[in-house]
């Protein structure tokens, strides 16, 4: 499958975030993947021969934050305990503050060692996470002293206690910048130090790993003042995954939208959104313009799809199956720009998907413009499908607007 097909970016599932960061020298909460109850039970007692951690957490792992406020992470003080969540978590629904009302089915736990053990020191929970600055086009550390399950409230009610370090990608992140950031985090001593080697090895897990985001919450000083990373969330740059080929093996394609996942595996760039007008337009920022068309009309639109250059029947019949799985939809809009693409040819390309497929039973609107365009709309009009042309942008909108009134 092109990779370029696969969403913008690639999220992954905790175990293997932290797998990256450790590879990378971060040192994190170490833990083995279970995928059910008995595999958990094993995985707890290898933990403890291999870390000597008596308790155990045992962390659903689904491609979304917030899990410990579903009941997706629980303490387990013994090997039966392990049993029992292990056993309950698997195959649960996770309902948290970042998925769907339906929740994400979990298939697998982490099983992970027990870092909160008491010490010469109180342990402190940080947030810190690397991500582009959009606004000025470099990358930023944003840290907190604040990290924990509530940090969407600390960026809400207190956002000063939110701060940011960002980076010259002429330099890299220099020394004083990591010193700034332990500083910052009313760290001294020994965790002074660990924090400083952690910070730098993050930043370098992050460039060199090509993520667009990394976040860590909790960053944990220990009681015996290590600095480790409890917990990651990581997402990889697609555009990159021809040359980290070790991290588009990680992708779970479970976690995913299955509509998403089928188009990409037909070669269509496709979003799935909450609207009622499907569209299927060529090129990304026609395809925006599409969308605010629609919005224009009074409709929602139902996906952002754009079906490239090529738009012969094949890929035009595969672009209609994909839309018609939504069953939102109640008008199909089609806006095509022939440059390098003929219009009659994308034209046919309509008449004979719609042929194939039998009977489509919405309205389909078709906006050709661009080379050979008269003739697209001849071949249309004279076609005998219920299939409306359209030649300008506001003439296919009020089209729009007339089959959804």
């Amino acid at each position: 499958m092109p990779e370029q097909n696969i969403p913008l970016y690639m999220n992954l599932h905790e175990y293997q975030g932290k797998e990256i960061l450790a590879s990378f020298g971060v040192r994190i909460q170490r833990g083995i993947v279970a995928h059910n109850a008995k595999e958990a039970v094993a995985a707890a007692k290898q933990l403890t021969v291999e870390t000597g951690t008596g308790w155990h957490v045992i962390k659903a792992q689904v491609h979304a934050g917030g899990r410990g406020k579903g009941g997706g992470v629980k303490l387990a003080k013994n090997l039966s305990e392990v049993e029992e969540i292990a056993g309950s978590i698997i195959g649960m629904n996770l309902i948290t503050p970042q998925t769907s009302a339906a929740g994400k089915k979990v298939h697998q736990v982490l099983v992970a060692e027990d870092v909160y053990y008491p010490g010469e020191s109180e342990t402190s929970e940080f947030y810190m996470s690397v991500l582009l600055n959009r606004g000025t086009g470099r990358n930023m550390i944003m840290y907190s002293t604040e990290g924990g399950m509530d940090i969407e409230e600390v960026a809400e009610k207190t956002p000063h206690l939110i701060y940011t370090e960002e980076i010259d990608p002429g330099t890299g992140l220099l020394g004083f910048q990591a010193r700034k950031i332990a500083f910052n985090l009313g760290l001294s001593g020994t965790a002074f130090k660990e924090m400083t080697k952690f910070v730098a090895c993050l930043y370098k897990a992050y460039v060199e790993s090509d993520s667009s985001m990394f976040e860590i919450n909790p960053v944990l000083k220990t009681s015996d003042n290590k600095i480790m990373a409890v917990d990651a969330k990581v997402s990889i740059d697609d555009n990159a995954l021809y040359r980290r080929k070790q991290y588009a093996e990680m992708r779970d394609l479970r976690e995913e939208n299955p509509i998403e996942v089928e188009a990409g595996a037909l070669g269509l760039n496709y979003v799935d959104l909450d609207g009622n007008v499907g569209c299927m337009v060529n090129g990304a920022g026609l395809a925006m313009a599409t969308m605010d068309l629609i919005k224009q009309a009074g409709g929602e639109p139902a996906n952002f799809l754009d079906v490239g250059g090529t738009a012969d029947a094949a890929r035009v019949e595969a672009a209609f199956k994909i839309i018609l799985k939504d069953p939102e939809v109640k008008a199909i809009l089609i806006n095509i720009f022939g440059g390098i693409v003929r219009c009659d040819r994308v034209a046919q390309g309509v008449i004979d998907a719609y042929k194939n497929m039998g009977t489509i039973n919405v309205p389909i609107i078709v906006r050709l413009q661009g080379t050979n365009a008269d003739i697209a709309k001849e071949l249309i009009d004279n076609s005998g499908l219920d299939v409306q042309s359209a030649v300008q942008f506001q003439e296919a909108a009020d089209k729009v607007k007339q089959v959804l009134a």
